[in-house]
């Protein structure tokens, strides 16, 4: 019998027999042959039942480990409605509560290796349209007529070349936020310096463009943040804002702070946030209809924002009809 293999039942099972054995014997001896075939009954009777006992705790053990075995290998076999009392029942209970665990980890896995591949497929996208750009402006150049158009082409080249170093930043900087290996420093921010540090990069791109920047910051408003990364998130802001508004348009930026919170908000007079895109906004490499963007941009800076402890939501502008971006970061950090 395979049960018998177990090597721990057998040998309480020959300690049990044993024991009745000598209960036997001695009732035999003591009370006569009535009382030792008695006795002799007896033992077979709790040998019986104690084997019956085991073999079924035995097929619940086996059970169990063929469910555990069914999760390991893809399996969502698991029943959680026959719970017992007893210490068999006890160890389903545990084991179904570690099966469960690995069922949700093999299932968020699953997801993330699908994100990956999603993000890759992304990234090699949006890094093969500027560099085919790239690859025919080369030959361009070479075949040139004049020097006003080969600085035209060499101006479009450095552009594009701009263009993906800056995509290939951003990256960088999404693969640490989403890593956890962005160190926040905890330091009071002084925010009229952050508007001017974040704004400081593309001003030129403002002049180009013909839009105006506007900054109405409370005088002395500040929070516990880092300021290098708040620049950055709000300069990400002040570009998908820029990219947006048309020429003669304005972008705008106020801050105002109260006990809880530093409020800083943008707004634009561009056409304003999509009812379809509103959803999807923030989600990486997400693109509204004619955007000039990669998509990744509004992701870092929310991830730079949370990465403080803040906030950062987007909606449309009543008095402008634009685009709107409410910053919050905390006044202090726990």
């Amino acid at each position: 019998m395979s049960l018998l293999r177990n090597r721990s039942l057998a040998v309480e099972l020959a300690v049990l027999a044993a024991v009745l054995g000598v209960v036997a014997a001695l009732a035999w001896t003591l009370a006569g042959p009535g009382a030792g075939l008695a006795a002799l009954a007896s033992l077979a009777l709790a040998c019986t039942l104690f084997t019956a006992l085991s073999a079924r705790r035995y097929r619940e053990i086996a059970r169990l480990a063929a469910e555990v075995d069914e999760v390991l290998h893809g399996g969502r076999s698991i029943d959680f409605a026959d719970y017992r009392e007893g210490d068999v029942a006890v160890l389903k209970n545990e084991l179904a509560k570690m099966t469960a665990a690995l069922a949700g980890a093999t299932d968020r896995l699953g997801q993330e290796k699908a994100a990956l591949a999603d993000a890759l497929a992304d990234v090699s996208h949006q890094i093969r349209t500027p560099l085919t750009a790239i690859g025919l402006l080369v030959p361009a150049i070479e075949d040139a007529e004049g020097p006003d158009e080969r600085a035209r082409a060499l101006r479009e080249l450095e552009a594009l070349v701009e263009r993906v170093g800056w995509l290939v930043t951003t990256l960088l900087k999404l693969a640490k936020a989403d890593a956890g290996a962005i160190r926040v420093q905890a330091a009071p921010v002084d925010v009229e310096r952050l508007v001017r540090d974040a704004f400081a990069p593309l001003a030129g791109a403002f002049d180009l463009r013909g839009v105006s920047f506007e900054a109405d910051v409370a005088p002395g408003a500040s929070f516990a943040g880092d300021a290098a990364w708040s620049a950055e998130a709000l300069g990400n802001v002040l570009k998908n804002c820029l990219e947006h508004t048309p020429a003669g348009g304005i972008v705008h930026v106020s801050a105002h702070e109260d006990a809880v919170a530093l409020r800083l908000r943008v707004t634009d007079t561009g056409p304003g946030i999509a009812a379809e895109d509103l959803p999807h906004l923030f989600e990486r490499f997400y693109r509204g209809a004619g955007s000039e963007g990669f998509g990744i941009g509004l992701s870092l800076a929310r991830s730079l924002t949370v990465a403080q402890g803040g906030t950062l939501r987007a909606g449309n502008d009543r008095a402008t009809d634009g685009a709107r971006f409410d910053f919050a970061f905390p006044k202090m950090v726990v």
